[in-house]
């Protein structure tokens, strides 16, 4: 960690701001404050990390997060919110995030969780830190060897028949949902839970059924596309 780190504070309300940026100060640490995405793109310089606010007046976090990281690609990020929604704290962490502080935070709790980030540790998880580090896989190989009775050839085999037809799948799925047709959306998410689940696509099977049990949720959506693109990368 650097002996005075610079990190850039995205909130948009100003009363968490000024809190926010008062404890991160007291690590001690250099903030520069931006209220929106547009405000946080215009800072220059490097930073040693970012604290992102999910939900910003001109877009969203993780969006704003793929543009910084476009300029500098490792920078460490938590995320902010206080949305308790666990879809959106798994879409969050599928965006990058090392970990995702749920406001109202202590400031002790959130300095914790900037240390951890700048020295590149595992934040622990407590009621205030939702941390990222428990992914599930995008592929679980023993599982599926376990329910294949080991066959490699044969799971090989279920995995490529699996991959040809998921950008099928999965487009059809988006498109119920874009049509609200969640009756449709529902049929094609369970066809895809039981195909995963045979061929260990771990993570994509966990957003499916997370989609699956909270439609038309926005953050399981989002969750579940991120879940796809991994899976078929």
């Amino acid at each position: 960690m650097a002996a005075t780190p610079h990190i850039l504070l995205v909130e948009d309300d100003p009363t968490t701001s000024e809190f926010m940026r008062a404890a991160l100060e007291t690590l001690p640490a250099t903030v520069a404050v931006a209220r929106s995405q547009s405000e946080a793109l215009a800072t220059e310089g490097r930073f040693d990390l970012c604290l992102v606010d999910a939900n910003l007046p001109d877009g969203r976090g993780d969006a704003l997060l793929a543009r910084l990281r476009a300029r500098q690609p490792a920078l460490p990020a938590l995320a902010h919110t206080a949305d308790p929604s666990p879809g959106l704290h798994a879409a969050l962490c599928a965006s990058g995030f090392a970990a995702v502080v749920v406001k109202p935070v202590g400031a002790a709790s959130l300095r914790q969780a900037a240390r951890d980030a700048l020295q590149a540790r595992t934040p622990p998880e407590t009621a205030a830190i939702r941390t990222c580090s428990d992914e599930v896989p995008v592929w679980d190989d023993a599982a599926a060897l376990s329910a294949l009775g080991g066959n490699h050839d044969h799971l090989q085999t279920l995995r490529g028949l699996f991959l040809q037809e998921l950008d099928a799948q999965a487009a059809a799925i988006e498109a119920a949902l874009a049509a609200n047709d969640l009756p449709g959306a529902h049929q094609q998410l369970h066809r895809l839970r039981a195909s995963s689940g045979f061929v260990g696509a771990a993570r994509l099977h966990a957003a499916t059924k997370t989609l699956d049990a909270s439609l038309p949720d926005r953050a399981a959506q989002a969750e579940f596309h991120a879940a796809w693109q991994q899976t078929r990368a």
